[in-house]
């Protein structure tokens, strides 16, 4: 396919997004045409991202030169196509989900047109050749979705999203002082090459200031996949829609911080470069740091999205911990759990979100007896707290099974340390998730059944996705071959 299908699949859902205020659909008399105007393009859009990574675009394209260097450029490369890959696999289902939900929120115009647009922007944080693009729709990335964390514009979201805000811009800052670095220590274009650009004599010169580059782009990029002690703003924004936290928590914002990250480690900075350096340990001390108190701090909150969002900072640094590896076994268990995370959690927080619109209920304790009433919100939810934790025949397992067997591989004191820390986080999502299912099933004796009556499942929007997202993951669990064999390749730099 030509490239300039890549330009076609980023601006498609932003220019649909930004028609929608424009067109001014009524919120309730215009629901169904705005569903259509929002749906027809997203599922276009899907088809057109999945017929890039069949038949993937040959060279770059490049739209404009900022300088003699510097340029904004796009490429489908191997990991470009799992990060949209997933992307596009998801947004069609979420975009479902929150034509029922954000009903009871209101302003759905406004909702839609944000949405709809982080779809655009994140595709083009997948599919940027060099650092510099990948750095701006990373901004762009901000810019659309504080919108979305402060949809309520009330003081919780508002602060929510303030505080959202002051850890992207900083992350930001940060990571351009490392970008700096990196220009000045290879390839000036900064384009993404699979081993780095980062050349041995310049490396040689001053080892010392390449590392420090590559952990101010570890950290700075990591705020936004919640490494400690950056990890603030996630539980924080869990205030907003459930949609919204489902895209920031499983798909758009947390997984381009893992992403911006393999980036940085494989195809900027380079493995060569940083393997057995002081770099290499501060970044993995901090993944395992991250991945045992994320865990704890899910196990030990009662608000029912806080929970799931601390679970999500335990398991992003699962997906760092891969990359901070830095051999292509690692970097195919940091793919696999980026995946099936992304499959994982989303339906965790879309079974949240069907409890608080039905129920209103946002706190554990307050699921009592649910079980019984909403049949197919808590089946899901069972599965995908079973796959979190690693069940065999579940997706969760193959992801956990690859980092760990990475681990060992690698053979280092550390990163058998991560495996106890792997260890640790899969007892403690047990003790995070497990109580929910007890309860919601089994209430204590003498519950008053009567306090969930009129509960019951949402509709068709909201069940759909959840029900097809159960089914992936017992697929992806019980055939996960193909996917792995296509995700090493990627590992292996063969796509």
């Amino acid at each position: 396919m030509s490239p300039y299908w890549i330009l076609v699949v980023i601006l498609l859902p932003m220019i649909t997004g930004a028609l929608l205020p424009i067109l001014d659909f009524k919120e309730e008399e215009d629901r169904g045409k705005r569903q259509l105007f929002v749906a027809i393009p997203v599922i276009l859009n899907t088809i057109l991202v999945y017929a890039l990574i069949l038949h993937k675009p040959v060279g770059d394209l490049t739209l404009v030169h900022l300088t003699k260097d510097l340029s904004i450029s796009f490429r489908m490369d191997g990991l470009s196509a799992v990060f949209a890959g997933l992307v596009a696999g998801l947004w069609p289902l979420s975009t479902c989900y929150a034509f029922e939900y954000i009903r009871h929120e209101g302003k759905e115009n406004k909702f839609f047109a944000f949405y709809t647009m982080t779809y655009g922007v994140t595709l083009g944080i997948a599919l940027s050749a060099n650092v510099v693009t990948m750095y701006l729709f990373y901004e762009l990335l901000t810019l659309v979705t504080v919108p979305l964390v402060m949809h309520a514009m009330d003081k919780r979201s508002i602060r929510a999203g303030l505080k959202y805000l002051a850890y992207s811009i900083g992350g930001a800052a940060i990571a351009f002082t490392g970008v700096m670095i990196l220009m000045n220590s290879g390839d000036p274009s900064m384009t993404f090459y699979y081993g780095g650009s980062v050349t041995e004599s310049a490396y040689l010169a001053n080892p010392t200031l390449v590392q420090v580059g590559y952990l101010l782009c570890f950290f700075g990029f990591g705020v936004k996949a919640a490494i400690f002690p950056f990890h603030e703003w996630l539980p924080a924004v869990s205030v907003a829609p459930t949609p919204v936290t489902a895209l920031l928590h499983a798909v758009a914002v947390v997984k381009a911080g893992a992403f911006a990250i393999l980036r940085i480690t494989f195809y900027s900075f380079g493995p060569g470069i940083l393997l057995g350096t002081p770099a290499q340990g501060i970044a993995m001390a901090f993944a395992m740091i991250t991945i045992v108190f994320g865990s704890v701090m899910a196990l030990k909150e009662q608000h029912f999205k806080r929970r799931l969002a601390y679970s999500t900072v335990s398991n992003l640094s699962y997906i760092i911990f891969g990359a901070t590896l830095m051999t292509p076994y690692g970097f195919l268990g940091a793919l696999c759990h980026m995946l099936f995370h992304g499959i994982m959690k989303i339906t965790l927080f879309f079974c949240a979100g069907s409890v608080l619109v039905q129920t209103g209920r946002e706190y554990v304790h307050e699921l009592e007896g649910l079980g019984k009433k909403m049949k197919l919100t808590f089946f899901a939810f069972t599965v995908g707290s079973l796959a979190l934790v690693g069940l065999p025949l579940l997706c969760g397992f193959i992801s956990k099974w690859k980092l760990g067997t990475a681990a060992a591989s690698a053979g280092t004191t550390f990163a058998f340390v991560g495996i106890l820390a792997l260890l640790i986080s899969a007892v403690l999502t047990c003790g995070y998730t497990m109580p929910i299912v007890i309860r919601a099933y089994l209430p204590r004796e003498g519950f008053d059944e009567s306090q969930n009556e009129t509960a019951k499942d949402p509709g068709l929007y909201m069940t759909v996705p959840v029900l097809i997202l159960c089914a992936a993951m017992l697929y992806f669990g019980m055939h996960s071959g193909p996917i792995c064999d296509a995700l090493f390749a990627v590992a292996a730099g063969l796509i």
